[in-house]
């Protein structure tokens, strides 16, 4: 059994990484909830961000700090257009179609990747990751930190963005009722243009911080989306605050499993079994409520 200095690092690791599947979270549901796509490319849109960005800072003599607005405006830029020209051809397909859809860009993407840069192990450093102090036995570095706080603050402003502004507020009516809301006047495309734009820009921020955090390879950063699948599911692509915390609660798991040598081979699984888990406890409780309105 690992001693509680064992899981100590872990819990730092899982704050930091949960708080970026809860970002990614946030990101999908918000673009679920205006355009009805769930976006399944979000995780390799973000990493081929971060291979563009990597490549910025390697070998050219640009500053860094370009490669990283680089890698964020490349999220935006790529889901944007993507929205742009298949959204509306998309637009009244089930959305078991319009997932699949993207799923077909991710396999480009992915495929473009392993192309151009090939398997080879990679790093990205980031500023913040020479930032450190130590936290009792623990050394917590500012991209940690940065992480969890951005997962937070995204997720506050986002809900105060869709409750306060007219563009927020025309996001929900779509969410809503997209029928009645484009016979109102809405600018739909426009709207939904938004939420594209809004899903790529966190998309290119959650692969910059997760190269640093769990390395810089084009598949794990792909296929990372799991788990940030996973919150949103959790939250019924609905509450982006039960997003925020399911993130975070799935970075946990995952890595305070890891001390626990019998089993942290598995703890890939993790994502997939706190989403069934959580689903089939809310299914139950919907069961019993609706039944007990009947009677």
């Amino acid at each position: 059994m690992p001693s509680w200095q064992d899981f100590q690092p872990f819990i730092i690791t899982g704050l930091a990484l949960g708080g970026v599947y809860a970002l990614s979270g946030v990101g999908m549901v918000v673009l679920y909830r205006a355009t009805g796509v769930l976006n399944l490319a979000f995780g390799a849109v973000g990493a081929m961000g971060a291979l563009i960005a990597w490549e910025i800072a390697n070998n050219t003599s640009w500053p860094d700090g370009v490669a990283y607005v680089v890698c964020v405006a490349f999220g935006g830029v790529v889901t944007l257009l993507y929205g742009v020209l298949f959204g509306p051809p998309l637009a009244a397909r089930d959305p078991l179609v319009k997932a699949t859809a993207t799923l077909g860009l991710a396999l480009i993407l992915l495929g473009a990747m392993s192309w151009i840069w090939s398997d080879k192990a990679r790093s990205m450093v980031l500023p913040t990751t020479n930032w450190s102090y130590d936290l009792g036995p623990v050394l917590v570095n500012w991209t940690q930190i940065l992480g969890l706080l951005l997962g937070i603050v995204v997720t506050v402003g986002t809900g105060a963005f869709l409750r306060f502004t007219s563009l927020g507020t025309a996001m929900r009516a779509l969410a809503n009722d997209r029928e009645i809301t484009a016979t109102l006047g809405v600018p739909v495309r426009r709207v939904e243009a938004a939420a594209w734009l809004g899903s790529g820009l966190i998309s290119g921020a959650a692969g910059l911080l997760l190269s640093n955090l769990v390395g810089l390879d084009a598949s794990t950063l792909t296929f990372l989306v799991i788990s940030s699948l996973a919150a949103a599911l959790i939250a019924r692509l609905e509450s982006i605050t039960v997003t925020l915390i399911a993130g975070i609660v799935i970075g946990l798991v995952n890595a305070l499993v890891t001390p626990f040598l019998s089993i942290s081979q598995y703890r890939d699984m993790a994502p997939f079994v706190l989403a069934i888990v959580a689903l089939l406890f809310l299914s139950r409780h919907r069961v019993v409520t609706v039944s007990r309105g009947a009677h």
